[in-house]
């Protein structure tokens, strides 16, 4: 797998409010901390591969305003390729997370520029993919257009010479498997959590569904538990790392990217685990998904510090 990635998916500021155990109407609470981050699945997938050192270009599309500056201007900072990060006419999405003190979230969210991008899917003609051996479609579910051309984009992304990835994520219109089951046959690597995975199958243990899904390298996300990595060659449960966990918005993206820039890297699969079981650590430990995210040496040498 080339160091170069092609990473689509949704760009998003993140309005970010903690703590807020419930809401209540018609009162006001007072709260620690509300701040303004990168987000979505696309810019936080490509910022964690342009932090750890890879080369990760994003196609996607953001709105004329400051929000989608303010996301631009981040996804620089990491060395993320913005050539084809088009501006559109409606607002760049945004969403309001209300994090509870045990860092578990839920979103509000405005998709604006989500809602039009990639109308005509994406052509990977030679310029677009050029320096790039490897394809990542950052959620499945997030772009209206993408969704039903999803298998599609996928074949081309092959033909092109690509190998390809996908991140399930939450889908809000229920429709799962019926979208990913086409997708299927034209993956290398397929990235679910559990809660995706009981969706999506039905099945709780990760052996049965890396069975069910039958892709050639299956990662599930198990959280504070680390994550499950199936290969042709056998499978493992790979550890997680003990952290105080302040948000875990974006966590399973930059574990996504982490994985691909570390198998880019050449390290074995059950290796890339363990990488991004860190990355996915450093990510929870802070307000927003990419604040938390380090270098690939400091990331190496976080792995290696006494554990407490």
């Amino acid at each position: 797998m080339s160091v170069g990635m092609l990473v689509s998916g949704n760009v998003v500021l993140d309005m970010v409010v903690r703590p807020v155990e419930q809401v209540t109407w018609g009162t006001t609470q007072w709260v620690e901390s509300i701040e303004h981050h990168l987000g979505g699945n696309g810019g936080n997938t490509a910022a964690a591969i342009g932090a750890l050192g890879g080369h990760a270009r994003l196609l996607g599309r953001i709105g004329p305003d400051a929000n989608g500056e303010a996301c631009r201007a981040r996804l620089q900072a990491t060395g993320v390729d913005l050539t084809y990060l088009e501006t559109g006419e409606r607002p760049t999405a945004t969403s309001i997370a209300l994090v509870q003190s045990s860092g578990a979230r839920t979103f509000l969210h405005l998709p604006g520029a989500s809602l039009d991008v990639f109308s005509s899917g994406i052509a990977f003609d030679a310029p677009v993919h050029a320096g790039c051996g490897h394809y990542h479609l950052a959620n499945l579910f997030a772009l209206p257009h993408l969704r039903p051309l999803a298998a599609a984009t996928l074949e081309r992304a092959r033909a092109a010479g690509l190998t390809t990835s996908l991140d399930t994520a939450w889908d809000s219109r229920g429709e799962w498997m019926k979208l990913l089951e086409p997708c299927l046959p034209h993956l290398d690597v397929l990235f679910v959590n559990e809660d995706e995975a009981r969706m999506l199958t039905g099945l709780d243990d990760p052996a049965d569904n890396a069975a069910a899904f039958n892709v050639p390298l299956f990662v599930m996300k198990l959280g504070e538990r680390g994550c499950y990595v199936a290969t042709p060659e056998g499978a493992a449960q790979v550890a997680g790392y003990a952290v105080n966990v302040v948000d875990t918005t974006g966590a399973g993206d930059c574990f996504a990217g982490a994985f691909l820039t570390a198998m880019a890297r050449g390290l074995h699969p059950f290796e890339a685990g363990e990488v991004a079981n860190a990355v996915g650590a450093l990510t929870v430990e802070h307000m927003g998904a990419t604040a938390g995210l380090l270098g690939w040496d400091a990331t190496l040498a976080w792995m290696k510090r006494p554990q407490a």
